[in-house]
């Protein structure tokens, strides 16, 4: 007759277990199964941060952003640059809030000369929050979208350039946070039907709370004429910030900068667009 040891022998190995050698204790009920949920819950976790992963991987290719314009490679050195910096900051950290997020729609406007750091800046909140928030971001420069429209309307043309814009500009429509970048650039007045198509773009992020970071060369002035009042009075809609840029250019000349004239870094005051 087998012992009662050889019959708990033989269980173990029909379930898959060894028995407990000497000096070893069994593993009660209660305690397997915690280390049991311990383990799933840990694989649970790799599997949603590889989902995570994946998921901004795609925000990221479909964004089109600079992959060098971060925080981390930029220089903060000047006052514009540091404010411009700090407002940033602030503007990400508020997604952090459901409410503000559902409180209505946000615009930065990022105005000043060329090469002071406003894409940058740009394209490193866009970063951020695609990293932390997984935000659906989309840049794109204005001129490139207004060659693509006019190009739409050549119904002759055989690269199904009408359908593409079409669903660029659905694209625009949707994604959570649109940056226009070269808003006007080399523009003094936009067409009036270009005017009319942007501000109705724009209207219809505010009303689908969306947000927005448009970037110009143009002060505030010359901008509502560019652009202007019809659309203008779509900016001011928004929970607009003004972001001046007056800093040094940070971009390598082709002349010797002894030879550029000096000019002073005004500290500027953001505030909404009136």
């Amino acid at each position: 007759m087998d012992s009662l040891e050889d019959r708990i022998n033989r269980l173990a190995q029909a379930l898959g277990k060894s028995r407990p050698k000497n000096g070893e204790e069994y593993i009660d009920y209660t305690t397997m199964r915690k280390q049991y949920e311990q383990q799933a819950n840990a694989e649970v976790q790799q599997l949603q941060q590889r989902s995570k992963k994946d998921r901004v991987t795609a925000i990221h290719g479909r964004s089109d952003l600079n992959p060098k314009w971060t925080f981390a490679n930029l220089m903060e050195d000047s006052d514009d640059v540091i404010e411009a910096v700090s407002i940033a900051q602030s503007f990400i950290a508020a997604h952090e809030d459901p409410a503000w997020r559902n409180s209505g729609s946000h615009m930065m406007l990022f105005y000043g000369d060329y090469g002071r750091g406003k894409s940058h800046i740009a394209g490193a909140i866009a970063h951020q929050l695609i990293e932390q928030y997984e935000i659906s971001v989309l840049y794109r420069q204005l001129s490139t979208l207004l060659e693509m429209r006019y190009f739409s309307y050549d119904f002759s043309a055989q690269d199904n350039i009408g359908q593409k814009f079409r669903e660029a500009n659905r694209e625009l429509l949707d994604v959570d946070l649109l940056i226009l970048d070269e808003v006007c650039v080399n523009e003094t007045v936009l067409k009036k039907n270009t005017q009319s198509w942007l501000g109705n773009l724009l209207r219809q992020r505010l009303v689908n709370k969306k947000n927005c970071i448009l970037i110009t060369n143009h002060n505030l002035a010359e901008l509502e004429h560019a652009v202007g009042r019809y659309c203008f009075e779509s900016i001011r809609e928004y929970d607009t910030y003004k972001v001046r840029f007056s800093g040094p250019s940070r971009r390598d000349g082709l002349t010797s900068p002894e030879a550029e004239p000096s000019s002073a870094s005004p500290r500027y005051q953001p505030n909404q667009v009136r």
